[in-house]
């Protein structure tokens, strides 16, 4: 199933966000994720066994893996295999799409198997990682829809929704979900991840010019909490919840 919601060019809008569910044959779950120009196959599936750390705790594990494909942005990326490792915001990424996800779901019910979230990003403008998070959820649900529809759990382990998007000051106004122009020229880049009761998840900002005020901190993380939702609301949508 797709979900789509449209957007105005208004800087405290969100971009266009569609959300394309089923998009991959084999995966438990499977989403094309876009938000303006940004595009992102995100992808659960569900393993037997956790990691050495976890064995004989009774216990899940949830972990993410990212990746830009090589044309994806304007210049070519040459690839993590080519290379012989990620580099080190590959591994920040990633860290954070699973701390994020692992965040609303209960692991202890999900026994001592292993959800991957795969996240390769096909064409990037900017807010590629909250974009991972917020398409990573999607799959995820999906994932533990099958995993309950095949009694593989016995209760659902997840706990609640949650999203992501950045916002920041780019020209002393305040922009939500902003593209790579945007993103480049900004004075304050802020990532948020939320949950639909409105918890924080994590919060990065940094300003790139001259420091922000505590004022411009609430308003941005106010326009954040305002887009999360919206991308909830477009979650919900894409699985049909409303």
């Amino acid at each position: 199933m797709t979900a789509s919601q449209s957007s105005n060019s208004d800087s405290r809008d969100l971009r266009p966000v569609r959300i394309e569910r089923g998009y991959t044959k084999y995966a438990e779950g499977s989403v094309l994720m876009s938000t303006g120009d940004t595009k992102i196959i995100c992808t659960a599936s569900v393993e037997d066994g956790v990691p050495y750390f976890l064995r004989g705790e009774d216990q899940g594990w949830l972990t993410a893996e990212y990746s830009l494909l090589p044309r994806s942005t304007q210049d070519r990326t040459t690839r993590a295999a080519a290379r012989g490792k990620r580099s080190g915001r590959t591994r920040e990424i990633q860290r954070l799409i699973g701390r994020s996800l692992r965040a609303v779901i209960d692991l202890e019910a999900m026994d001592e198997r292993t959800i991957w979230i795969d996240c390769d990003v096909i064409q990037a403008d900017g807010g590629t990682r909250t974009a991972s998070i917020t398409g990573g959820f999607v799959a995820l649900y999906d994932s533990v829809d099958y995993m309950m529809e095949e009694g593989i759990v016995s209760e659902n382990p997840l706990k609640e929704f949650t999203a992501a998007t950045s916002v920041g000051i780019v020209d002393e106004d305040y922009v939500l979900d902003l593209c790579y122009e945007e993103d480049s020229s900004a004075d304050v880049d802020m990532n948020v991840v939320m949950t639909e009761s409105g918890k924080f998840i994590e919060i990065q900002g940094a300003a790139e010019e001259s420091p922000y005020t505590r004022s411009d901190l609430d308003k941005m993380l106010e326009l954040a909490e305002d887009g999360i939702q919206g991308l909830i609301d477009a979650q919900k949508r894409a699985l049909e919840l409303i």
